[in-house]
């Protein structure tokens, strides 16, 4: 049960007090006066306190001032005397969080000490979910502080607390969904659903069902009524990942669903009416897909009332240290691990390093160097054994991005080029300060050109070479001949 603290001059009705409190399972604690009280406080342990209003020296309303000074967050009931109701009421004021007249009778003392211990219990837990929560939206914050991010947070702030449909766009590991949450939390909605699907990851055939849900003996399986994300989602926040993946034959029906917010289950006659604000995400140019003919145009425009393009992580390099710092300490306090943070030479390696898997690729890389590390402080040669530590290895070069123009209202998107000082174009070889220099984005042409310098890195041994690039020498053999060759007719 509790231990409760209770202080009264009176002998008698202190007797009275140990006495009811014990029957009712507690531990009870007595003080004669208010400095014998803190004197018992001091030593920590009490969940409640049971004070008399009139005692010598300091009074109970003095006591409870006292205890809001020195900081101590427990509970108090007071006893008053039947005549004293206004100074009952001068307690609760003062924060008391019940009182009791006198004379003291057992049954109202248990009532009052139930109810004072069961709000000392709601308060914890609430303060436990606080924290929690807190916790939650701190993992959910969108970090960094570059002009980009800035620029981006603005348009959210503006966007969130309108129903305007709002098309993120960007490469994959840059964070939509993160953003998508944002707009979400901001909103009027953000005590509703927020409802994800993700439009690439279903099965074909279910996709509609996903949406729109189903009836019962719509389909084969369909054993129940099963709502939709549209249904689910009613009065809240849809968010619609990876848009673009979506069939065409469904394309028309979502532009009728987001312009007459209503629908009907698949395999139902009624309509059913929601209101749903939408939010989408791709990592393609969505406009030149509609250019294309792969995505509806119409669609197109009535998801892209607010379109946000979320830039890669090589575009805001100043946002790097502050990323990889945060998911190394949250890292490290998930393991119990002392983490100090990340030494001059990593976040130098990081900055000239292009991240094409993004965030989600610093994320891990992080990850794997504060769980393999034995050391408080993250170097340069912790990281490696990733594709990241590969590519220094090899001496990757520090790409640079080049804007490319999207159709329409959106920003440039953008892809990694050849690192300044090599026009475009350029054969491939070794550039400026041992770097390697792409003339494209060709899967094909990068590999050879990384075996290549591999195989020099190495002085043409092959197993050594293999090492380097993280394959078996029979695969850097079959790489090597090419199809149509025969795979034993080199040595290693």
């Amino acid at each position: 049960m509790a231990t409760i603290l209770y202080v009264d001059d009176e002998a008698s009705v202190g007797l009275i007090l140990e006495d009811s409190l014990a029957q009712s399972g507690h531990t009870p604690v007595g003080a004669r006066s208010v400095p014998e009280a803190l004197q018992i406080l001091e030593r920590g342990g009490i969940d409640l306190i049971i004070s008399d209003y009139r005692m010598p020296g300091l009074t109970g309303l003095e006591f409870l001032q006292l205890l809001a000074r020195e900081g101590y967050d427990i509970p108090l009931i007071m006893l008053t005397g039947h005549a004293s109701i206004e100074h009952a009421v001068a307690s609760i004021k003062a924060g008391a969080i019940d009182y009791i007249t006198k004379p003291v009778r057992p049954q109202q003392l248990e009532l009052a000490v139930d109810q004072a211990l069961e709000f000392v219990r709601l308060r914890r837990e609430n303060e436990t979910l606080r924290r929690e929560v807190m916790q939650f939206r701190n993992e959910r914050q969108i970090i960094g502080d570059s002009p980009a991010i800035r620029r981006i947070l603005q348009t959210v702030s503006m966007a969130a607390p309108t129903r305007a449909t709002v098309l993120l766009q960007g490469e994959s590991g840059t964070g939509k969904e993160l953003f998508a949450r944002a707009i979400h939390d901001q909103s009027e909605r953000r005590d509703k659903p927020f409802i994800k699907l993700n439009c690439a990851a279903l099965p074909e055939g279910l996709v509609e069902s996903a949406l729109f849900g189903h009836e019962k003996g719509a389909f084969t399986g369909a054993i129940k009524r099963v709502e939709g994300a549209f249904e689910r989602a009613n009065r809240g926040t849809l968010l619609l990942d990876e848009i673009s993946e979506m069939r065409l034959d469904l394309q028309a029906k979502l532009l009728r669903v987001l312009q007459e917010q209503e629908f009907e289950r698949v395999g139902g006659t009624s309509s059913i009416k929601v209101d749903v604000r939408i939010v989408a995400t791709t990592n393609r140019d969505l406009a030149a897909e509609a250019d294309r003919g792969t995505f509806r145009q119409d669609l197109y425009y009535r998801l892209s009332t607010i379109p946000v393009l979320i830039p890669p992580l090589r575009e805001r390099p100043e946002d790097i240290a502050v990323l990889a710092l945060r998911f190394a300490m949250r890292t490290a306090a998930e393991l119990g691990k002392k983490i100090d943070g990340l030494s001059p030479d990593a976040l130098e390696s990081m900055q000239h390093y292009p991240w094409p898997g993004n965030i989600r690729e610093l994320q891990h890389v992080i990850e794997r160097a504060v769980i393999l590390t034995p050391d408080p402080m993250i170097h340069a040669h912790c990281l490696e054994g990733t594709r990241f530590g590969l590519a220094h290895s090899l001496g990757a070069p520090s790409i640079r991005p080049r804007a490319i123009p999207i159709p329409g209202a959106l920003p440039a998107m953008t892809s990694a080029t050849p690192a300044a000082g090599h026009a475009a174009g350029i054969a491939a070889g070794t550039g400026v300060n041992g770097n390697i220099a792409l003339a494209s984005l060709n899967v094909a042409e990068a590999e050879r050109v990384l075996i290549q310098h591999a195989l020099a890195a190495a002085d043409n041994n092959r197993t050594k070479a293999a090492e380097l690039l993280g394959i078996s020498v029979r695969t850097l053999r079959n790489k090597l001949n090419g199809p149509g060759k025969d795979a034993d007719s080199d040595d290693e």
